[in-house]
């Protein structure tokens, strides 16, 4: 019996402290492990013994529209001004993919998250498009959950 794949359109994002927003778009960060290589004189063939290193996570992008919630600014705006020390700075959350009956299809947790980078769309008298506010977060750790 063939699994249908999910579709990436019905998705929710919760952060803990709430944060009250509704994103159009989010990236799932890559997730990578190093390799260290490894030789003793004494070894007998000329090759490099491998081990696997350090796990490192890529970035989580978030896109909503601007609204009148301030929200992610203001988490923003506090590491700017206190650095991941300040209360809250560093936050857990979980990215949940929907399936078409609108149950959890896939579930991603990722820990000790804190904003690196807010940008905004251009502003232009000519254009009836959207503003777009994007935060990239900087994340520890993630799991696949579900």
């Amino acid at each position: 019996m063939a699994i249908d794949p999910f579709r990436g359109f019905r998705f929710i994002v919760d952060i803990t402290p709430k944060v009250t927003a509704s994103f159009s778009e989010v990236t799932i960060p890559d997730i990578t492990i190093d390799t260290v290589e490894y030789r003793e004189g004494k070894d007998k063939y000329p090759n490099k013994r491998v081990f696997s290193g350090l796990t490192s996570y890529g970035s989580v992008s978030l896109k909503k529209g601007i609204t009148s919630s301030r929200d992610l600014y203001l988490w923003h705006a506090s590491v700017v001004t206190s650095g991941t020390a300040a209360a809250n700075a560093k936050r857990h959350g979980t990215i949940i993919l929907l399936d078409a009956d609108g149950s959890i299809g896939a579930k991603w947790t990722f820990h000790n998250a804190f904003p690196t980078h807010l940008s905004t769309t251009a502003l232009s008298a000519s254009s009836a498009e959207v503003m777009i506010e994007t935060l990239e977060l900087h994340i520890e750790r993630m799991t696949r959950d579900k």
